[in-house]
């Protein structure tokens, strides 16, 4: 066969290579193209790491709170080569393992920088890879403010990963979830930090009251955020970063951490010359991710909407299951949750109420307090489940904030994509005592049979 194959695909992330696994389960030959770690950002540089990053700061604030239930215990200091040499074995791990399972599938695997060439045709260095279908994968990189550079003691989220000492003093520029989460981070292990985002609240893409009871969690654990604050620009005078902002305030720190968003790896891999229609470096597709010349197709971060892996996982397969002729439901981002992973967690899915609003008129909402959550109570954590409705109809977004509430996001996902109506779920047991029992409760309530919340 050589170098011709049914599919060839730019990018080994995690819609590449989900995208090549069920490719070659359906019987298609494969070339899957990576030019640096097989798992992409979110293995190497996003998901994973930081994860394990927010683990061992869960870790240290048990510990800090041992005392307060009986647990005599203490945190000495915190050794970053230890935290990091946890975080770089499982990563480590995961890599091992995801390279063994495309080596044992029919995929070939072609290391080195691919460019697309034409519809058909990925170049990598000297040789070039024919497929009857191309799939760019190429994902997304940390964004950066025009005027600023990353180097020293200014670093986006990929050199953060990598520090190996805690700093006293932080800024994080950038109240999104990756601010947020690094945010979290940096005070659990004992820093200063301070938060610059410069729309009105942190988490702009969640509920208004997620955002708010965020902010005041944060307050209450010492990280101070300045919304509504514009950036004027950063300069490095030895160890110490001058951020400032407009209005001519000025902050110090040992450390500016840029987490304005991610933007898409598209410039210079030759997709305008082959005709790929662009919209600010993403890549324009259809419902069935098929770009604007035909026989390629793009997934994950390149293209408009969420940049969440487990997005890109499900566009991989879409586009595999599409390729090898089967009739696969497109994937809606209105059903893809999302969590963010600071403390105390957010998870949502579906729509917010002012999006509800906006597709179907009145809508009817309900928020139940974690107070009344028997788990809650003992993991110490404050926060609520809110529910938004068609007025009499089905439940179209949940949303959650709180300790451990990504735990929840399963049965919350499956609520709002089967459309289920708050009778439904209220028909359902609950295990007890779990803080999922929460989701149960708040549907009780909407179906007007409150147990332990008012209707």
């Amino acid at each position: 066969m050589g170098d011709t194959f049914d599919v060839v695909i730019l990018g080994g992330g995690s819609g590449g290579y989900a995208c090549a696994l069920r490719s070659a389960q359906l019987g298609l030959s494969v070339a899957l193209v990576e030019q640096d770690k097989l798992g992409g950002t979110c293995l190497h540089r996003g998901c994973i790491p930081t994860k394990a990053l927010l683990h061992a700061a869960e870790v240290a604030d048990t510990v800090r709170h041992g005392p307060a239930i009986g647990i005599d215990a203490s945190l000495g200091s915190i050794d970053m080569a230890m935290v990091l040499r946890y975080q770089q074995t499982v990563v480590g791990r995961l890599h091992k393992g995801l390279q063994g399972l495309v080596s044992a599938s029919t995929i070939t695997y072609v290391e080195g920088a691919g460019r697309l060439v034409d519809a058909h045709t990925v170049a990598v260095g000297e040789r070039e890879v024919t497929g009857r279908q191309v799939v760019l994968a190429t994902g997304s990189r940390p964004k950066v403010l025009p005027g600023l550079e990353i180097g020293g003691r200014i670093m986006t989220s990929d050199e953060a990963l990598g520090l190996t000492d805690v700093p006293e003093r932080v800024v994080v520029l950038g109240g999104g979830v990756i601010g947020v989460e690094f945010a979290s981070v940096f005070a659990s292990f004992g820093a200063s930090v301070t938060i610059v985002e410069a729309l009105d609240r942190l988490v702009p893409a969640e509920e208004p009251t997620i955002s708010a009871q965020l902010q005041r969690a944060f307050r209450k654990r010492g990280i101070t955020a300045r919304t509504g604050v514009r950036f004027a620009g950063a300069r490095q005078e030895g160890d110490v970063v001058h951020v400032d902002l407009e209005g001519g305030e000025s902050l110090e720190a040992d450390l500016l951490l840029v987490a304005v968003g991610r933007g898409p790896v598209s410039e210079g891999l030759g997709y305008e010359e082959a005709g790929i229609a662009l919209d600010r470096g993403l890549v324009v597709t259809d419902r069935e991710l098929r770009t604007s010349v035909e026989g390629v197709y793009a997934v994950g971060d390149l293209v408009p909407g969420l940049q969440l892996a487990h997005r890109g996982f499900a566009h991989g397969i879409f586009v595999a299951e599409h390729i090898a002729g089967r009739s696969p439901t497109p994937v809606d981002d209105t059903f893809v949750p999302k969590v963010t992973y600071c403390d105390p967690e957010i998870a949502s899915v579906g729509l917010t109420e002012d999006a509800a609003r906006t597709a179907y008129g009145e809508v009817e909402t309900y928020e139940y307090n974690l107070g009344g959550n028997g788990k809650s109570q003992i993991l110490q954590t404050q926060g609520f489940v809110r529910l938004v409705r068609r007025v009499d109809g089905p439940v179209v977004g949940i949303h959650m904030i709180g300790a451990r509430v990504g735990e929840q996001i399963g049965e919350a996902q499956l609520i709002v994509s089967w459309e289920a109506h708050p009778e439904d779920v209220a028909a359902l047991v609950h295990a007890h005592p779990t803080q999922n029992e929460a989701l149960g409760e708040a549907h009780l309530a909407l179906a007007g049979t409150p147990l332990h919340a008012h209707a």
